[in-house]
């Protein structure tokens, strides 16, 4: 029994690419499907599906202004909605958040066009 005890716990602290090394093992050998092992192991480690989870939301952060402030600030009033007023406040305020909860595609976008009017911008 203590044997046993001591398997749970080895399984539960397994990080994901263990878990996966053990699907893998437990197909090729054994002939058990992954999917339901992988499924029985992360049930267990909820730490370790966590990190698993793709992150689907990010903040895009002005950290600098960079050289072209005034380019800055148009860009933001531009992609914020903001007023001219508004949009300085948030660049002189930097570090600060243009946009939060967006998608990752729409974070990248945003942030290659901050970087091209050269500002210093972040994901998070």
């Amino acid at each position: 029994m203590a044997e046993l005890k001591d398997f749970a716990e080895q399984l539960v602290n397994l990080t994901v690419k263990e878990v996966n090394e053990l699907a893998d093992i437990l197909k090729e050998e054994y002939g058990i499907e992954p999917a339901a092992a992988a499924v029985a192991v992360a049930g267990g480690g909820g730490a370790a599906a966590e990190e698993a989870e793709e992150q689907t939301e990010f903040d895009v952060i002005l950290t600098a202004p960079g050289g072209s402030k005034l380019a800055v600030v148009k860009l933001v009033k531009e992609l914020t909605g903001l007023g001219l007023k508004d949009a300085k406040a948030l660049v002189d305020g930097a570090p600060a958040p243009v946009k939060e909860g967006v998608a990752k595609d729409e974070a990248e976008a945003l942030k290659a066009q901050l970087e091209e009017a050269g500002a210093e911008v972040e994901l998070k």
